[in-house]
């Protein structure tokens, strides 16, 4: 089974919506690839940026090679105000996970790139910008250690 590393860093957001009117902002980000909730991660919640946060944040994935070329496979970033009485939704970035993979294949493996945050069907909310590194392709032998890792499963 062929799998490749997806390494992630959320840098910054500018011009979000100020989605707490009363105290600062306090913005993290829950990144998801595929509908698998068990691959989903969190970044810190950034404390000082409020509606331009910055993050310098890293994670890692091992996912499956049809993942990346299945043209259904969504790679979400969606970003929240912290706060004591329940957490706010402030929006989110779409983006298939062929479209990064094409992009970043053309220079390397690795691309820096901005997108829209949106909410609903709403326009723009801010933009988010990130950079992403796809490694080379690599074979797991066990199927079981590939479902877990990429969140689907095989007929």
């Amino acid at each position: 089974m062929e799998c490749r590393k997806f390494e992630l860093t959320l840098i910054s957001a500018n011009e979000l919506e100020d989605v707490r009117k009363l105290f600062k902002m306090e913005v993290y980000c829950k990144v998801r690839i595929g509908s698998n909730p068990r691959m989903e991660k969190r970044s810190p919640a950034d404390r000082h940026g409020e509606i331009n946060p910055a993050w310098n944040f890293s994670m890692e994935y091992t996912i499956l090679e049809e993942m990346i070329q299945h043209p259904n496979t969504m790679f979400v970033i969606k970003l929240y105000c912290k706060r004591m009485m329940g957490d706010r939704y402030v929006g989110e970035v779409h983006a298939p996970l062929k479209d990064l993979f094409d992009y970043a294949y053309n220079s390397g493996g690795s691309a820096l790139v901005s997108y829209p945050v949106r909410k609903g069907c709403a326009d723009s909310q801010g933009f988010l910008r990130f950079s992403y590194r796809f490694g080379q392709r690599v074979s797991v032998e066990k199927l079981l250690l590939a479902e877990t890792l990429a969140g689907w499963g095989m007929p």
